[in-house]
């Protein structure tokens, strides 16, 4: 059984509101608030029999924490653009298999940890197996970052167990 609160719940309900009341653009009409309401009611009821609503679904417990991440990873990603670019202009590809270790302790952690390597030019994350993720890597260099472990800390940090910002 899910690890389910009535907080995920509340959260499920407050993220559906915004998103319909957002892009619905109807802040007024009561029957379409009505509406709007019934179809959120509906949609957290289907989505707690079906179990999928839990604390992964609605990481609040990240916190700030992805307001320090994202602009990290969005720099990452510029320059693994700028050196994948240059590595294919200049022919200087030997891609690889390597094993990473992910020292997250949530299915969440792994999934974001896996996600930003897939993220970065030049990686691709291929499988995520007892603690550890395979990665294809255009160049031995990007896999050797990898191996430094500063995205794993990174995203260990974002995770809230420690690590490094």
């Amino acid at each position: 059984m899910q690890n389910r609160s009535p907080v995920d719940a509340l959260m499920t309900v407050v993220v559906l509101a915004a998103m319909w009341l957002l892009w619905s653009g109807h802040w007024t009409d009561q029957l379409l608030l009505s509406l709007g309401a019934m179809s959120i009611g509906a949609t957290l009821a289907i989505s707690w029999r079906m179990g999928v609503v839990d604390k992964e679904g609605h990481p609040y417990q990240l916190s700030w924490r992805p307001l320090v991440y994202l602009p990290w990873l969005l720099l990452e990603i510029v320059k693994a653009n700028i050196d994948v670019t240059r590595r294919v202009i200049s022919l200087d590809i030997s891609p690889t298999l390597v094993r990473v270790k992910a020292t997250q302790q949530t299915e969440l952690g792994h999934v974001i940890y896996a996600n930003s390597i897939t993220l970065t030019p030049g990686t691709i994350s291929l499988r995520i197996r007892d603690g550890h993720i395979l990665v294809h890597a255009v160049h031995r260099g990007g896999a050797d970052d990898l191996e430094e472990g500063g995205m794993d800390a990174r995203v260990t940090w974002l995770e809230g167990l420690g690590g490094t910002p």
